[in-house]
């Protein structure tokens, strides 16, 4: 069966949950078979105050928060549509931080597919031309299309989709003969960020070898 993979996105008020951040907006895209199959989205009410320069960024105001959703029972619902789903997010140390900080206050216990890999990281690897690897940047870069407001959470994660698929293919492509055919799944990628650019193809000839030795030893 194709892998499934949904790619989030957090709106918040501030830089980090350890600092009294809260999600305002999350997004999650799912991707199967080289396009988007569904996507999820919804403002969250913490009773946190968004700052001005937040409200201005991101166009979420307070007034907006006021009537949505309680933000518990949006990551109930967000639990639910990534169940069984790895993740990726572009910048996916600060929206882990967030994803596991609204998840622990809803009283939701972990699910383990739930792993991140991070665009921003892959992007530094297979570009490393690239003037910067900043979302609004990668748009440029490779031409993506981009629809709706930066900084608003669905926008973000679809064109962060885009830049997925982009990602995907490009391994494809430049590794096919050490691929033989594999599919350019979650747990590669995961690998490959952690992979000094010099090694690359080393680090990909090597999850391979394990992956089929733990397939032949199963």
């Amino acid at each position: 069966m194709m892998e499934t993979i949904a790619v989030i996105d957090f709106e918040t008020t501030g830089l980090g949950p350890a600092g009294g951040g809260r999600a305002t907006e999350i997004a999650a895209v799912l991707v199967r078979g080289g396009q988007v199959v569904d996507r999820f989205a919804s403002l969250m009410r913490s009773g946190a105050w968004v700052p001005p320069q937040i409200q201005a960024l991101t166009g979420i105001s307070n007034e907006m928060l006021a009537g949505a959703p309680d933000a518990a029972d949006v990551m109930r619902e967000l639990a639910r549509f990534t169940a069984g789903c790895p993740l990726v997010a572009h910048n996916a140390g600060f929206d882990r931080g967030f994803w596991q900080a609204e998840m622990q206050r809803a009283g939701i216990e972990p699910d383990p597919a739930h792993e991140f890999a991070c665009t921003v990281l892959l992007t530094r690897r297979l570009w490393p031309e690239a003037k910067s690897h900043s979302l609004g940047e990668q748009v440029r870069f490779h031409r993506l299309s981009y629809s709706g407001r930066a900084h608003r959470a669905l926008a973000d994660a679809l064109v962060a989709a885009e830049l997925l698929l982009k990602v995907q293919a490009e391994v494809a492509r430049r590794f096919a003969l050490d691929l033989g055919g594999t599919e350019v799944d979650h747990a590669l990628l995961a690998e490959l960020q952690r992979t000094p650019l010099r090694w690359l193809r080393r680090g990909l000839v090597e999850h391979l070898k394990a992956r089929r030795a733990a397939c032949e030893a199963a």
